[in-house]
């Protein structure tokens, strides 16, 4: 019987190659394995849709790099499903649930978190996606989908340029919804700030820069990421948008940037399966497991 189990994904156990950015991931899990063992927690790292666990074996379950779960979610969805009459997930099922869907965004905004303009288009609309973008009146778009992760399917669209989004468009809003917001030029420029928030505490913060000539911060895209002191508007800004959550979250990551306006606004609310650059933070690791500690303590 284990007290926790670590869920990532199969490129994450026993990697045969090790590439540096493989190297990370394994380090920060490690990390915080090594801070939960030394709270003589019982810890167990493991891909989640491994077929021989019997995950009744685990008091808890914490999601961390599972990241291959928006390109399998036809998987994921009944592996979930199931999963959480066994176990009890490190954040609640529910919250999960409602982060997995980008739609989640409407909530912030009805609770006064700032979002950029953003239209959600749901699965098997019909209307023309010239029609769409041309009714808006944006200078430049953003299209992705609402269940989607690490940049996939996210394009960056000028009006000129609708033509040639027109197929692809049709091929996914077929299969899922997706979303239209309004490009907020300063990401290019300024980036993007990532708040990590353990226990409703801020433990450090992350600015995440586009390489040159791209808009998408991720690492997959040639973003880079550095070291970041948060200030007192934007820790307040991030505690604000996790009052919108119900349940709480125990563990949190807030993606907020500057919009065309010089205005925070929210990117990302990520609960799921946050990428948390622990490595970055001397002391992160252990806030983490504290948090987790008392949580376990709590629903003993």
């Amino acid at each position: 019987m284990f007290d926790i189990v670590i869920l990532t994904e199969r490129r994450y156990v026993n990697p045969p190659e090790i590439t540096p950015y493989i190297k990370n991931v394994l380090a920060e899990d490690r990390m915080l394995m090594d801070a939960l063992e030394a709270k003589g927690l019982r810890v167990l790292k493991l891909s989640w849709d491994d077929e021989n666990f019997d995950w009744n074996q685990t008091k808890y379950a914490l999601f961390r790099t599972t990241w291959d779960y928006f390109n399998r979610f036809s998987e994921f969805k009944p592996w979930f499903d199931q999963t959480k009459t066994k176990t009890i997930f490190i954040n609640p099922a529910e919250l999960i649930e409602w982060n997995l869907d980008k739609h989640y965004l409407q909530d912030c905004a009805k609770g006064g978190v700032h979002i950029p303009p953003t239209v959600f288009i749901e699965q098997g609309d019909k209307r023309p996606f010239q029609d769409i973008c041309n009714a808006l009146n944006w200078s430049e778009l953003i299209l992705k989908p609402c269940v989607s992760g690490s940049g996939r399917h996210t394009y960056k669209i000028k009006p000129a340029e609708v033509e040639k989004y027109v197929t692809i468009f049709s091929e996914i809003i077929a299969q899922e919804s997706m979303m239209l917001q309004e490009f907020q030029h300063q990401i290019k420029t300024k980036g993007e700030i990532s708040l990590m928030m353990f226990g409703g505490e801020c433990s450090h913060a992350v600015l995440k820069k586009a390489k040159p000539g791209d808009f998408r911060v991720q690492d997959d895209f040639g973003g880079t990421v550095h070291n970041y002191k948060a200030n007192e508007n934007e820790i307040a800004f991030a505690k604000k948008a996790l009052k919108v959550c119900n349940p709480k979250p125990l563990y949190a990551r807030i993606d907020i940037f500057w919009d065309n306006n010089d205005n925070l606004c929210l990117g990302e609310l990520e609960l799921i399966e946050p990428e948390l650059w622990l490595r970055m933070s001397r002391d992160a690791a252990l806030l983490f497991a504290e948090k987790i500690e008392k949580f376990v303590k709590s629903n003993v």
